[in-house]
């Protein structure tokens, strides 16, 4: 990270001695080294596509953007000394994180620097309704959690077991909590709450069996991506027809990466609609697959719409004026496929759309 800085502070005086503005600096953090790190990269790439795109169109003001990373490690204690060192960088904004646990280690340094952090993704309900430096572009895990119960109570799964890792608990634990009062609150039981730590060496085969020991209409994951594809294989040698669903925090193409035929007819909630034709959605996503050879996920499209929500505001903002009243001013903003606007705290929210994997990719849910 250091030796980021110096290269960064380096470019700006080059760019100083040809005569251009001063660049505007955006910061990002998101896990970017460790096993759940797919929602964190796809996150970055599309910040330096968005990033990219606008500099080539003359930056903002005539001011160009550049981009200083820290990888959060999905560790308090890491992702603490990367927000340190970005902030000592002098951002306009710092855009992540990317969980929750995440959220609740940086958000008090970006309070005290009074600094924006702009989450495209986080859903936990203890950062709603808060007069902070927050800003979210998400729903609230109440909201996920009860839509996700509607369906799948619809679909005859009165008595769901659930697992869910405790290594990212502000997220799993706050979903699990309004899973349960939606879930008792329209007729069904959660017969099973088995928690776990994501880690390389997690006994899934125990963990599955205590999913399948109470016999359950259904089986609920609340993890990311890369422990629902294990968690899936395990359940798969123990029931070969147990329905499996996933919350939206795994609906990436990791998912479909590591979980092969374990998780084909697995149901999952995306805050975007793949099969989007519109121009300006179509546009989006092949920018995206020239650039990294990959598809975007719900990351990727969260942080892109982001983006437009930071730039939009950074090009409109009055002299003198904060950023998040910048923000908020100057709503509602046209993102990908949605109009985003904000509430008094910050807050936004979004529509989902359910899914199901089938043949190796998601299809929706109709």
């Amino acid at each position: 990270m250091r030796l980021r800085t110096l290269l960064t502070a380096l470019l700006a005086l080059l760019l100083a001695a040809c005569g251009a503005d001063e660049p505007l600096r955006i910061a990002f953090i998101g896990g970017l080294s460790e096993r759940t790190n797919d929602t964190g990269e796809s996150g970055r790439n599309a910040l330096i596509l968005a990033i990219e795109q606008r500099n080539a169109a003359g930056g903002i003001n005539s001011r160009p953007l550049e981009l200083v990373v820290g990888d959060d490690g999905q560790d308090p204690d890491t992702a603490r000394k990367a927000m340190s060192e970005l902030l000592a960088a002098k951002p306009e904004v710092v855009v992540g994180p990317y969980t929750s646990s995440m959220a609740a280690a940086v958000l008090p340094l970006a309070d005290s620097a009074g600094v924006v952090l702009l989450s495209p993704v986080i859903t936990a309900l203890d950062f709603a309704g808060k007069d902070d430096m927050l800003i979210r572009l998400n729903r609230t895990t109440r909201d996920n959690a009860r839509d996700y119960a509607r369906v799948l109570l619809a679909r005859g799964q009165k008595r769901l077991a659930v697992a869910y890792d405790v290594r990212n608990r502000a997220f799993t634990e706050s979903w699990l909590a309004e899973l349960a009062a939606a879930y008792e609150g329209q007729g069904g039981e959660l017969v099973a709450r088995v928690e776990f730590t994501s880690a390389a060496n997690t006994p899934f085969g125990e963990v599955a069996e205590r999913l399948q020991a109470p016999s359950p209409d259904g089986i609920l994951f609340i993890a990311a991506a890369v422990d629902v594809a294990r968690l899936a294989q395990q359940v798969r040698k123990l029931s070969a027809d147990t329905p499996l669903s996933a919350v939206e925090w795994a609906s990436t193409e990791q998912l479909l990466e590591l979980g092969g035929r374990a998780v084909e007819g697995m149901l999952l909630a995306q805050s975007h609609n793949r099969e989007d034709t519109s121009p300006r959605f179509v546009a989006f996503r092949d920018a995206f697959r020239a650039r990294f050879q990959r598809e975007p996920g719900y990351s990727a499209i969260a942080t892109y719409d982001a983006a437009i929500v930071l730039f939009n505001a950074l090009a409109k903002r009055g002299r003198g004026q904060p950023l998040k009243q910048a923000i908020l001013d100057n709503a509602p903003y046209p993102g990908l496929q949605h109009e985003i606007r904000f509430d008094r705290f910050g807050d936004s929210y979004r529509d989902i759309f359910f899914a199901e994997i089938r043949d190796g990719r998601f299809e929706l849910v109709r």
